[in-house]
């Protein structure tokens, strides 16, 4: 991924917005744009994905809608493809990762994305 580049345009397209870069290297840029820190019972991030850690949530729902490239979205170790315009929800407890080449979408979290509610598969 061209990192440098991603992070350009997100802080064009959305300034003075937190970016987080994840991964060693990084695979996942994500821009938060209404945060849970503003309010708890929901987030909306902007995400770039090459290939995100396999991880779930206690509690949060979560939707991706792709606005740039296809997403392949593995729920519970079941491959989906998800094209520009389509969404797909990841329910709390449902083991899930993406892979995409420098694929931008949309995630929306209720309650609101937080640290403590990203449990890590190892």
């Amino acid at each position: 991924m061209n990192i440098n580049k991603i992070i350009d345009e997100l802080k064009t397209k959305y300034p003075n917005k937190n970016i987080l870069q994840n991964g060693s290297p990084v695979t996942e840029i994500v821009c938060e744009i209404d945060p849970a820190s503003q309010h708890s019972d929901y987030s909306v991030a902007i995400a770039v994905a090459g290939k995100s850690a396999a991880h779930y949530h206690k509690k949060t729902t979560e939707i991706y809608e792709v606005i740039k490239g296809i997403l392949n979205v593995y729920k519970n170790n079941q491959k989906i493809i998800v094209k520009k315009g389509q969404k797909i929800t990841i329910e709390p407890g449902v083991v899930h990762w993406v892979e995409g080449k420098e694929t931008w979408f949309r995630t929306t979290s209720s309650p609101g994305w937080i640290v403590e509610d990203h449990i890590m598969i190892k």
